[in-house]
């Protein structure tokens, strides 16, 4: 008997790409495809969601080819997505109204601001555990009903249906038998209430979106139906879904209370399993659904760092520092010990826990023989600092959920570098835990469908098909990391307090 083989479909915000996987978790092949942006305005992002189904074929197809595989050979396809990202088409034709309005859209600013203005927001919180923000998918939901005469008419007629990315695929790779979604995705809306586990009628009123256009919402390893037999040249299973930072949370096995990770891109999102308590944040975290498996949904506290390797870019960039992320970390190396240099980057602003949008970055601690060495430096020390902080708040929300030797997993750009990660591990005071595999999204969303369809017997299985870490504790002391810590809060009360880094 052939061995079944998992096809995992990661769409994400600048590319569409498909992995095989087998039983073990191994990859065996993978084909991606990259994703236009489109900017039609000031603050705006959208993309073309036509162009995201014809990918996602495509890659599917070249995922197969490349490994010498057919439909028959997969025992499920799984799906991760971005996040928030949505797009509202017509029943019938299958086409959509327009384009998708992009996680990263803000468009949607003023009417967030006049809902927090009205005192909406502490509700809205303890019903989805989010904040008021036009990073969330209903106010983008609203918008595109909006923006057209009739079409608010159409979708309370029931011609028209919308959904996040992988609802979307899902619709159109079943040709329009499965209109769903899961319960990550659904809690990334600002219209699901985490706890009832189903679509707020007080919030679709608030947000003015007619229930009759949403989808289902299913376990993350549900059935989703299967494709239709001309796309892959023969029906699969669509077994797993989940948004792309719970499928990767699911990717570096952090199924139990206290197990955590983050992922290091242009910046950073970390995620904290709570189990079955929904904490709600102090240090406005977000609550966020980490799975949903037979019915019984498990909770996660989630914190973004705004700027994690976009400050390696700056530095290699903006500061003429030649060889990429790999030339920023040698030069990085060969730093002055103690040289006490913070670079606070706040380029955009600050993310959780002190989102702050009017505080910009800053170069501090810096004499007359600071160089380009200890700027690096502290580029890198800058995420490491920002995880702390998010660990910090993650403890206090959640104390109950940090043991004495609670393991940060770590995957992304950054977490290639062995000197980073033990530098993480150093400043954060956490062991760090160090994928040998990047694509753990992918993975995560594997797995599920591999819980789905049977192929593994329960959650403790599938999460010991992750890849193997190499684990990393701190080398430097808790007085010294608690003291580097104490000037890195010094520097950010500084960039927040409104002065220059001269005052």
């Amino acid at each position: 008997m052939t061995a079944p083989f998992i096809l995992s479909l990661d769409q994400g915000t600048t590319s569409t790409r498909a992995i095989l996987f087998d039983a073990a978790g191994v990859e065996v092949a993978s084909f991606g495809e990259p994703l236009a942006q489109h900017y039609p305005g000031d603050g705006e992002v959208e993309h073309d969601a036509s162009e995201i189904f014809d990918a996602s074929v495509k890659v599917l197809r070249g995922a197969l080819e490349r490994a010498g595989r057919t439909a028959a050979d997969v025992a499920a396809i799984g799906i991760t997505n971005q996040r928030e990202t949505v797009v509202v088409w017509d029943r019938r034709t299958g086409e959509p109204v327009g384009r998708a309005l992009v996680w990263q859209d803000r468009r949607t600013a003023p009417v967030c601001e006049a809902l927090r203005e009205r005192g909406a927001e502490p509700r809205v919180t303890a019903l989805t555990g989010l904040l008021l923000d036009p990073y969330f998918s209903a106010t983008k939901l609203a918008w595109i009903l909006d923006s057209q005469p009739g079409l608010r008419a159409r979708a309370d007629a029931g011609e028209l249906l919308a959904g996040t990315m992988d609802t979307w695929v899902i619709w159109k790779l079943t040709g329009g038998a499965v209109h769903a979604t899961d319960a990550t995705n659904a809690s990334r809306t600002l219209l699901f209430d985490i706890h009832a586990q189903d679509w707020s009628d007080e919030l679709l009123d608030l947000f003015r979106v007619p229930r009759a256009i949403l989808p289902r919402v299913l376990d993350c390893a549900g059935d989703f139906g299967a494709t239709l037999p001309e796309i892959l040249g023969g029906t699969i299973a669509i077994r797993g879904v989940a948004g792309d930072q719970q499928a990767a949370l699911m990717g570096q096995g952090c199924i139990r209370p206290g197990e955590m990770k983050a992922t290091y891109g242009t910046g950073c999102f970390m995620l904290l399993n709570t189990g079955r308590e929904a904490p709600l944040s102090r240090a406005r975290l977000l609550t966020t659904v980490a799975a949903r498996l037979a019915g019984a949904p498990t909770y996660a506290l989630e914190g973004s760092i705004f700027v994690a390797g976009a400050a390696l870019q700056w530095v290699n960039e903006g500061l003429g520092v030649p060889g990429g992320g790999a030339g920023v970390e040698a030069l990085a190396r060969t730093a002055r010990p103690g040289h006490g240099v913070i670079l606070a980057p706040a380029f955009t602003g600050l993310g959780a826990p002190w989102w702050d949008p009017d505080a910009r970055g800053a170069l501090l601690g810096m004499t007359r023989d600071t160089g380009l060495a200890e700027i690096a430096a502290a580029a890198f020390d800058a995420a490491a600092f920002q995880t702390r902080d998010l660990i910090e708040a993650m403890r206090q929300d959640a104390p109950g959920a940090f043991g004495p030797d609670s393991e940060l997993r770590v995957d992304g750009g950054m977490s290639r570098s062995a000197w980073f990660c033990q530098r993480l591990s150093d400043l954060t005071g956490a062991p760090v835990g160090r994928a040998a595999y990047e694509e753990t999204t992918a993975l995560g969303a594997a797995l599920f469908a591999g819980l789905g369809c049977g192929l593994y017997p329960d959650v403790e299985t599938a999460a010991a098909a992750r890849p193997r870490t190499t684990r990393l504790t701190p080398a430097l002391s808790a007085p010294e990391a608690d003291a580097a810590y104490r000037d890195w809060l010094g520097a950010i009360a500084r960039i927040r307090s409104g002065h220059g880094a001269g005052a």
